[in-house]
């Protein structure tokens, strides 16, 4: 009797997996992004990138930030959509589940304004794949003691 031999992931990479696949429900025309918060090695959430629920998506109307010629990582409020660590944070609290002391996977690293939602949240680590042009960020979470690590691909 032959044996199979089972390659399982880490946990940091199953968890980056989801992730990666939530950001493949993005509608937004610029950024596939993906997050799901994690605790005690249990998904506790997950969200991607794009317009609240019952709006009509930048693939039909067209994105707002390209019609601006606005630069990525500035003026985030020009813009129809949630981003994905937004979305998670937001299903958690929808469904009354804590997220405090949670772990969030990202497939990019969060902007400032994400960043501070994740400081209030509890969140207390990041992992995440691609940087962001968002240099207030890392500043803010090394002063909030939020640990944030970068996977390789």
């Amino acid at each position: 009797m032959t044996h199979r031999v089972l390659t399982r992931p880490d946990w940091d990479t199953y968890f980056m997996e989801m992730a990666i696949l939530a950001s493949r429900r993005s509608t937004c025309l610029r950024r596939q992004v993906g997050a799901v918060i994690v605790k005690d090695r249990r998904v506790l959430a997950t969200g991607y990138n794009g317009v609240p629920s019952g709006i009509r998506h930048c693939s039909e109307v067209g994105c707002l930030r390209e019609q601006l010629n606005v630069p990525s990582g500035k003026m985030h409020e020009l813009c129809r959509g949630l981003h994905a660590e937004q979305n998670a944070i937001i299903q958690a609290a929808l469904h009354g589940v804590s997220i405090k002391n949670a772990t969030l996977y990202c497939t990019n690293l969060p902007c400032i304004i994400c960043a501070k939602m994740i400081i209030n949240a509890g969140i207390k680590k990041i992992i995440y794949l691609d940087g962001y042009a968002d240099e207030l960020t890392e500043d803010m979470l090394k002063e909030a003691g939020i640990e944030y690590i970068q996977m390789s691909r």
